[in-house]
């Protein structure tokens, strides 16, 4: 029995293409294929796979009009910040290139009678379940370092940007990579846990990743761990942003329009709970509400566009349904609140004040252009909102003095801490979370040793 994947496009409601799910047969021979080409390319000297990156740095340059039309299209996400996706991942291949020798080579250790070192070698195929909300830039984050420390990749990217994941794998051949290295598996949602529990079981799988849902994430962790196998999970987030009485209002509303809108506000560390001084607390809203009814939302097409549609029909109607529990249990609707009338799956940006922890908009992850206002008394009060939370990813904290913006970070648990800035995954740091939001990271050195097997050696007697 087949089942078929049809992608929509959320800024219409229109079906795009229709694909075939694959057969168990036709995974099996994926997995062959894959495990096969990982394996002859972990044996390449990290000078040929570095080579390899750099060239794809290039393709992606070379693709990105194009590659942002798709993204677009599949998930409606406006066009200059799909294009986005492109450039990030390309400066993201080109860290890789430039620092792979420092990241990957052995490092001596001092031991009396013996030559002893630390090495970083690769593991073989890793299997990337990867969402939808950032369909190039979530794989590129995994794939490139991966691929960089020699491993092959065999990615299940959500159903509905299968366009996109069979134009990654494209592109990897288009910039030279061996075939089969990185290879797409089209796999229908019902189809998606039983794959996914069979892959992990099978011995030709090395590792596995997965960025998505809590519910996801505790289905493929609980299964590695049977099998004894590396996991790394990025899962959901909550996270706060915290202005202080001190911070410069103006600077920290504006920068908390761009952290919770962005992508229609569909990613794991868009800013979602912000907690705010009560000394500024009437500033602040003012100016975060006069933002938000600003943005322009529409076709993603059009370079006037800030906001498009969210990139599901169920998605939006969770959305409502968190805002209406919210304000049942007290919450205040100051902007926004409704779907947008007409074609596509189009949201309000909305901004909510008096929210608590007990309201769905504070305890749960809001996956839409949503935005919740909690007031603190003080400092210690915003850090027990902020802690208020099972989310663990990244804190932004907004305050006049550095120190004392570290310092309240410093009481908060993430996987990142940003102070007067907006949380942001870049190549130079690690990327990961804490709590439910996850474990292992990627990016920066963290990201490529991950799925390496860090290898000690210790070599006594005369050489």
């Amino acid at each position: 029995m087949t089942h078929a994947i049809t992608t929509i496009n959320p800024t219409t409601g229109a079906a795009l293409k229709t694909y075939e799910s694959w057969t168990p047969e036709q995974v099996d021979q994926a997995v062959a294929s894959s495990h096969a080409a990982a394996k002859a390319w972990g044996q390449q000297p990290l000078a040929v796979r570095v080579a390899a990156v750099r060239r794809l740095a290039d393709e992606l340059r070379r693709q990105k009009d194009a590659f942002a039309r798709l993204i677009t299209a599949e998930m409606g996400k406006p066009l200059a910040e799909a294009a986005g996706e492109l450039e990030k991942s390309a400066v993201t291949a080109l860290y890789y290139t430039d620092h792979a020798e420092r990241l990957l080579s052995d490092e001596p250790v001092a031991i009396d009678g013996a030559q002893a070192w630390v090495s970083y070698e690769p593991i073989g195929l890793v299997l990337a379940v990867m969402p939808w909300n950032f369909p190039v830039w979530q794989v590129m984050r995994f794939a490139i370092p991966s691929l960089t420390a020699g491993n092959g990749v065999l990615l299940k990217h959500s159903p509905n940007v299968t366009g996109c994941a069979l134009a990654l794998e494209r592109l990897f051949l288009d910039a030279g990579l061996p075939a089969h290295l990185v290879t797409t598996l089209v796999v229908s949602e019902a189809q998606v846990p039983a794959t996914i529990d069979r892959l992990i079981a099978d011995d030709r799988i090395a590792a596995v990743t997965l960025t998505g849902s809590n519910r996801a994430g505790a289905a493929v962790g609980a299964a590695a761990g049977r099998e004894s196998k590396k996991s790394v999970l990025e899962l959901g987030g909550s996270d706060a942003f915290v202005v202080l009485d001190d911070a410069d209002v103006p600077a920290a509303a504006a920068a908390a329009v761009k952290a919770r809108f962005h992508n229609a506000g569909q990613s794991c560390v868009c800013a979602k709970r912000f907690i705010v001084s009560a000394a500024v607390a009437e500033r602040f809203t003012e100016l975060f509400v006069q933002g938000a009814r600003a943005l322009v939302v529409g076709d993603p097409t059009d370079a006037a566009t800030q906001v498009g549609p969210l990139a599901r029909a169920d998605l939006r109607e969770a959305l409502q349904r968190q805002i209406e529990r919210s304000v049942a249990a007290g919450a205040k609707l100051l902007a926004g609140g409704r779907p947008v009338d007409g074609a596509g799956y189009y949201f309000e940006p909305t901004v909510i004040a008096d929210a608590a922890p007990g309201m769905a908009v504070f305890d749960e992850e809001t996956f839409g252009p949503a935005a919740a206002i909690a007031v603190a008394r003080d400092d210690a009060h915003a850090v027990e909102l902020a802690n208020a939370t099972p989310f663990g990813l990244s804190v932004s904290v907004w305050t006049g003095s550095r120190e004392r913006g570290v310092q309240v970070a410093k009481r908060i648990t993430t996987g990142a801490a940003f102070i007067n800035a907006i949380t942001a995954s870049d190549a130079r740091v690690p990327f990961g979370g804490t709590k439910k939001s996850g474990y292992g990271r990627e990016l920066a050195a963290a990201g490529v040793r991950e799925f390496c097997n860090v290898r000690t050696y210790w070599a006594a007697g005369q050489g």
